[in-house]
């Protein structure tokens, strides 16, 4: 049984009957941490070394993406919030899912970055396209590559934890 802490307000507004509801229905699920530490401990070790020198900004539009792919509110809650503390505006966060065509929002290695991952994130619908690749390979080096690559691989595996445990959005367990 899990012991998740539930918010049951946000800015000082009662939740509402669904978000409790949904919050004590994941309290049925498995605390993965704690079931799994060796895994748990692994993932995290897997995510710090994806992330070694890639810029923070690119590191959370990454994950926000993949997120918004995967329909995982509680990392998509998680990382917007993150993105935020590291100075990243409200108008390129509500233009992360819509970025193709809010292009002008985001340089061109962004873009590369983020059509990877969705790419990436979506592999079973037809793999990783040629065109995909080659856009990002043209604005990263090796190196950063596989750690966008890792990045990306990452962000997918903490969605699945999430969602599979379910985590709610706004109980992050971080803290």
């Amino acid at each position: 049984m899990t012991t998740h802490t539930i918010n049951t307000t946000t800015a000082g507004t009662p939740a509402s009957a669904a978000s409790i509801a949904a919050a004590e229905a994941a309290r049925t699920r498995l605390d993965f941490a704690k079931a799994a530490p060796k895994v748990f401990r692994a993932i995290i070790g897997f995510d710090a070394a994806a992330r070694e020198g890639l810029d923070p900004t690119l590191v959370e539009l990454i994950q926000i993406r993949a997120s918004h792919l995967n329909h995982c509110a509680y990392c998509l809650h998680m990382h917007t919030n993150d993105a935020r503390k590291a100075g990243e505006s409200e108008d390129r966060l509500h233009m992360v899912a819509v970025w193709r065509e809010a292009r002008h929002f985001f340089t061109e290695k962004e873009q590369a970055a983020l059509a990877l991952t969705e790419a990436v994130t979506l592999v079973s619908d037809g793999g990783v396209p040629d065109e995909a690749y080659a856009q990002a390979a043209a604005h990263f080096d090796d190196a950063e590559l596989a750690h966008v690559l890792a990045l990306i691989m990452t962000i997918n595996t903490w969605n699945r934890v999430a969602l599979a445990t379910g985590k709610v959005a706004g109980t992050d367990e971080r803290r």
